[in-house]
């Protein structure tokens, strides 16, 4: 299985890969850097990549889910409503590609702010 580790901020986590194009194309494209944007209970930050929408894309995403949002081709990792959401459902901005699952609670990082410092690396 291959783990990749996002460090947002003070916040490490590590993401279990799921077997998509999508998950292949972020390890390979790891390590890389970019800064944490944040969209109510969303961290999303840019990845060097131009994928499209897989075919099981979708917006509503479980707790721990890892997406790639291919409009913004960004990494999105939802911990709790967003300004979309209807009730307490993690609503993305549109469909996205899931790709991995945290190892760990993604509800730490609610510790990240804007403009944070995120590196992605192999674990």
């Amino acid at each position: 299985m291959t783990i990749l580790r996002i460090t947002a901020g003070s916040v490490s986590l590590d993401v279990a890969l799921l077997d998509t194009p999508t998950a292949h194309a972020i390890a390979a494209a790891a390590p890389f850097a970019a800064h944490a944007n944040t969209w109510g209970q969303e961290v999303y930050f840019s990845a060097p990549l131009h994928l499209d929408a897989e075919p099981d894309a979708r917006t509503v995403m479980e707790p721990g889910e890892i997406a790639f949002w291919p409009p913004g081709q960004a990494i999105a990792i939802g911990f709790g409503p967003t300004p979309v959401s209807q009730g307490d459902e993690i609503r993305l901005a549109s469909p996205s590609n899931v790709w991995g699952r945290a190892l760990g609670d993604v509800r730490a990082l609610a510790a990240v702010g804007d403009g944070d410092p995120v590196r992605v690396t192999r674990a």
